[in-house]
Protein backbone atom coordinates (compact mmCIF):
# COMPACT_ATOMS: atom_id res chain seq x y z
CA UNK A 1 0.00 0.00 0.00
CA UNK A 2 2.87 2.47 0.39
CA UNK A 3 4.13 2.18 -2.87
CA UNK A 4 0.70 3.61 -3.58
CA UNK A 5 2.50 7.17 -3.35
CA UNK A 6 4.70 6.34 -5.90
CA UNK A 7 1.44 7.59 -8.41
CA UNK A 8 2.45 10.89 -7.12
CA UNK A 9 5.56 10.97 -10.11
CA UNK A 10 3.22 10.26 -12.64
CA UNK A 11 2.25 14.22 -13.05
CA UNK A 12 5.81 15.03 -13.68
CA UNK A 13 6.65 12.07 -16.13
CA UNK A 14 3.33 13.11 -18.18
CA UNK A 15 4.44 16.96 -17.95
CA UNK A 16 7.89 16.26 -18.99
CA UNK A 17 7.10 13.62 -22.06
CA UNK A 18 8.75 15.61 -24.90
CA UNK A 19 5.43 14.61 -27.71
CA UNK A 20 1.81 14.06 -27.37
CA UNK A 21 2.50 10.39 -28.17
CA UNK A 22 4.99 9.99 -25.47
CA UNK A 23 2.56 11.87 -22.83
CA UNK A 24 -0.05 8.99 -24.11
CA UNK A 25 2.47 6.40 -23.70
CA UNK A 26 3.57 7.35 -20.40
CA UNK A 27 -0.22 7.26 -19.23
CA UNK A 28 -1.07 4.24 -20.88
CA UNK A 29 2.55 2.59 -19.15
CA UNK A 30 1.55 4.18 -15.19
CA UNK A 31 -2.56 2.68 -15.87
CA UNK A 32 -1.27 -0.69 -16.99
CA UNK A 33 0.72 -1.21 -14.38
CA UNK A 34 -1.31 0.25 -11.61
CA UNK A 35 -4.62 -1.73 -12.47
CA UNK A 36 -2.71 -5.33 -13.35
CA UNK A 37 -4.81 -6.88 -11.34
CA UNK A 38 -7.88 -6.12 -12.89
CA UNK A 39 -8.52 -8.86 -15.42
CA UNK A 40 -7.55 -11.65 -12.84
CA UNK A 41 -10.02 -9.82 -10.06
CA UNK A 42 -13.10 -9.18 -12.55
CA UNK A 43 -12.67 -13.22 -13.50
CA UNK A 44 -12.24 -14.23 -9.74
CA UNK A 45 -15.29 -11.76 -8.64
CA UNK A 46 -17.82 -13.14 -11.54
CA UNK A 47 -16.56 -16.60 -11.91
CA UNK A 48 -15.91 -15.81 -15.75
CA UNK A 49 -13.26 -16.47 -18.59
CA UNK A 50 -10.60 -13.57 -18.34
CA UNK A 51 -11.39 -12.31 -21.15
CA UNK A 52 -13.92 -9.52 -19.95
CA UNK A 53 -11.29 -8.75 -17.23
CA UNK A 54 -8.89 -8.22 -20.40
CA UNK A 55 -11.86 -6.13 -22.35
CA UNK A 56 -12.20 -3.79 -19.00
CA UNK A 57 -8.66 -2.95 -18.61
CA UNK A 58 -8.15 -1.82 -22.11
CA UNK A 59 -11.42 0.35 -22.24
CA UNK A 60 -10.30 1.84 -18.75
CA UNK A 61 -6.50 2.59 -20.07
CA UNK A 62 -7.91 3.79 -23.15
CA UNK A 63 -10.06 6.35 -21.24
CA UNK A 64 -7.42 7.39 -19.20
CA UNK A 65 -4.84 7.78 -22.23
CA UNK A 66 -7.25 9.52 -23.90
CA UNK A 67 -7.79 12.34 -21.43
CA UNK A 68 -4.37 12.62 -20.40
CA UNK A 69 -3.28 12.95 -24.45
CA UNK A 70 -6.14 15.42 -25.01
CA UNK A 71 -4.87 18.20 -22.18
CA UNK A 72 -1.19 17.49 -22.70
CA UNK A 73 0.66 20.78 -23.54
CA UNK A 74 4.03 20.77 -25.01
CA UNK A 75 6.88 22.67 -22.76
CA UNK A 76 7.67 26.10 -24.15
CA UNK A 77 11.06 28.03 -23.86
CA UNK A 78 11.13 32.21 -23.67
CA UNK A 79 11.37 34.51 -20.93
CA UNK A 80 10.17 33.99 -17.18
CA UNK A 81 6.67 35.14 -18.01
CA UNK A 82 6.39 33.02 -20.94
CA UNK A 83 7.55 30.08 -18.48
CA UNK A 84 5.09 30.92 -15.88
CA UNK A 85 1.86 31.07 -18.72
CA UNK A 86 2.97 27.66 -20.10
CA UNK A 87 3.14 26.72 -15.97
CA UNK A 88 0.00 27.86 -15.32
CA UNK A 89 -2.29 26.35 -18.81
CA UNK A 90 -0.38 23.10 -17.84
CA UNK A 91 -1.22 23.21 -14.37
CA UNK A 92 -5.14 24.00 -15.60
CA UNK A 93 -4.82 21.31 -17.92
CA UNK A 94 -3.69 18.87 -15.47
CA UNK A 95 -6.76 19.51 -12.97
CA UNK A 96 -8.95 19.15 -15.66
CA UNK A 97 -8.29 16.08 -16.28
CA UNK A 98 -7.55 15.22 -13.25
CA UNK A 99 -11.57 16.18 -12.31
CA UNK A 100 -12.67 14.39 -14.76
CA UNK A 101 -10.84 11.01 -14.32
CA UNK A 102 -12.21 11.40 -10.67
CA UNK A 103 -15.96 11.90 -11.89
CA UNK A 104 -18.33 10.36 -13.43
CA UNK A 105 -19.01 8.83 -16.04
CA UNK A 106 -14.74 8.49 -16.66
CA UNK A 107 -14.39 8.38 -13.03
CA UNK A 108 -15.97 4.85 -12.68
CA UNK A 109 -13.33 3.87 -14.62
CA UNK A 110 -10.65 5.48 -12.55
CA UNK A 111 -9.21 3.28 -10.18
CA UNK A 112 -5.61 4.56 -10.84
CA UNK A 113 -6.42 7.85 -9.69
CA UNK A 114 -2.91 9.40 -8.17
CA UNK A 115 -5.29 10.99 -5.46
CA UNK A 116 -5.67 7.57 -4.05
CA UNK A 117 -1.98 8.27 -2.50
CA UNK A 118 -3.58 10.88 -0.49
CA UNK A 119 -4.65 7.64 2.41
CA UNK A 120 -1.25 6.93 2.49
CA UNK A 121 0.63 10.24 2.91
CA UNK A 122 -2.43 12.05 4.87
CA UNK A 123 -3.64 9.46 7.00
CA UNK A 124 -6.58 10.52 8.87
CA UNK A 125 -6.60 14.11 7.59
CA UNK A 126 -9.78 13.62 4.82
CA UNK A 127 -10.76 15.89 2.71
CA UNK A 128 -7.56 18.24 4.02
CA UNK A 129 -5.56 15.47 3.12
CA UNK A 130 -7.21 15.04 -0.36
CA UNK A 131 -6.39 18.92 -1.02
CA UNK A 132 -2.90 18.74 -0.21
CA UNK A 133 -2.49 15.91 -2.63
CA UNK A 134 -4.03 17.85 -5.21
CA UNK A 135 -1.78 20.72 -4.48
CA UNK A 136 1.38 18.21 -4.50
CA UNK A 137 0.15 16.85 -8.32
CA UNK A 138 -0.54 20.18 -9.65
CA UNK A 139 3.12 21.23 -8.59
CA UNK A 140 4.40 17.77 -9.89
CA UNK A 141 3.76 19.41 -13.57
CA UNK A 142 5.26 22.88 -13.44
CA UNK A 143 8.65 24.56 -12.68
CA UNK A 144 8.92 24.10 -9.27
CA UNK A 145 8.57 20.01 -9.21
CA UNK A 146 11.63 19.48 -7.43
CA UNK A 147 10.04 21.09 -4.40
CA UNK A 148 6.87 18.79 -4.49
CA UNK A 149 9.22 15.92 -5.16
CA UNK A 150 11.25 17.15 -2.02
CA UNK A 151 8.16 17.23 -0.30
CA UNK A 152 6.72 14.10 -1.43
CA UNK A 153 9.90 12.51 -0.24
CA UNK A 154 9.47 13.87 3.40
CA UNK A 155 5.97 12.55 3.77
CA UNK A 156 6.79 9.34 2.09
CA UNK A 157 9.70 8.80 5.17
CA UNK A 158 6.99 9.72 7.52
CA UNK A 159 3.68 7.98 6.62
CA UNK A 160 6.37 4.80 6.81
CA UNK A 161 7.54 5.47 10.27
CA UNK A 162 4.29 6.39 11.41
CA UNK A 163 1.75 4.34 10.18
CA UNK A 164 -1.90 5.46 11.16
CA UNK A 165 -4.18 2.30 11.60
CA UNK A 166 -7.56 2.51 9.84
CA UNK A 167 -10.59 3.75 11.73
CA UNK A 168 -14.23 3.08 11.76
CA UNK A 169 -16.36 5.55 11.74
CA UNK A 170 -18.22 5.95 15.46
CA UNK A 171 -21.63 3.82 15.02
CA UNK A 172 -20.07 1.62 12.24
CA UNK A 173 -18.87 -1.78 12.46
CA UNK A 174 -17.41 -4.25 10.03
CA UNK A 175 -18.01 -8.09 9.52
CA UNK A 176 -15.97 -10.53 7.81
CA UNK A 177 -17.78 -13.48 6.43
CA UNK A 178 -14.85 -15.55 5.87
CA UNK A 179 -16.33 -16.85 2.77
CA UNK A 180 -13.45 -16.69 0.39
CA UNK A 181 -14.48 -17.70 -2.92
CA UNK A 182 -17.80 -18.76 -1.92
CA UNK A 183 -18.67 -15.40 -1.07
CA UNK A 184 -22.23 -14.75 -3.47
CA UNK A 185 -22.48 -18.12 -4.59
CA UNK A 186 -25.31 -19.12 -2.31
CA UNK A 187 -28.11 -17.50 -2.98
CA UNK A 188 -30.33 -20.36 -0.73
CA UNK A 189 -32.95 -19.19 2.01
CA UNK A 190 -30.75 -20.30 4.63
CA UNK A 191 -27.89 -18.52 3.58
CA UNK A 192 -29.34 -15.09 4.19
CA UNK A 193 -31.33 -16.05 7.13
CA UNK A 194 -27.84 -16.80 8.90
CA UNK A 195 -26.76 -13.46 7.22
CA UNK A 196 -29.13 -12.07 8.83
CA UNK A 197 -28.89 -13.75 11.90
CA UNK A 198 -24.99 -12.84 11.92
CA UNK A 199 -25.63 -8.97 11.44
CA UNK A 200 -28.05 -9.17 14.81
CA UNK A 201 -25.40 -10.71 16.34
CA UNK A 202 -22.75 -7.60 15.55
CA UNK A 203 -25.13 -5.30 16.40
CA UNK A 204 -25.58 -6.25 19.83
CA UNK A 205 -22.01 -7.12 20.12
CA UNK A 206 -21.35 -3.71 20.09
CA UNK A 207 -22.68 -0.17 21.75
CA UNK A 208 -24.65 2.32 19.78
CA UNK A 209 -24.15 0.28 16.60
CA UNK A 210 -25.90 1.60 13.11
CA UNK A 211 -24.11 0.39 10.52
CA UNK A 212 -23.34 -3.28 9.25
CA UNK A 213 -20.19 -3.00 6.70
CA UNK A 214 -20.57 -6.76 5.04
CA UNK A 215 -18.26 -8.00 2.56
CA UNK A 216 -19.48 -6.80 -1.51
CA UNK A 217 -21.37 -9.68 -3.11
CA UNK A 218 -22.29 -10.70 0.29
CA UNK A 219 -25.41 -10.50 -1.06
CA UNK A 220 -25.38 -12.50 -4.16
CA UNK A 221 -23.87 -11.61 -7.52
CA UNK A 222 -26.27 -10.28 -8.70
CA UNK A 223 -27.39 -7.66 -5.84
CA UNK A 224 -23.78 -6.80 -6.05
CA UNK A 225 -23.79 -6.29 -9.62
CA UNK A 226 -27.04 -3.80 -9.64
CA UNK A 227 -25.33 -1.72 -7.17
Amino acid sequence: MLLRSLAMVFPLLWARAPSRTIAALVAAGYFLAASRGLPQGVANFYAADLWPGLVLWVIASATFVIIHAVFWTKLRGGDASGKRGTDAARALRYLAAMALIGLPPFGITGWAHPLTAAGVLFPGWGWWGVGATAILLVVMTGRRWQIAVAVLGGLYVWSATNWTPPKLTPGWIAVDLEQGRNLGRDGSLQYHRDLIARVRKATEAGKDVRVVVLPESALGFWMSFGT
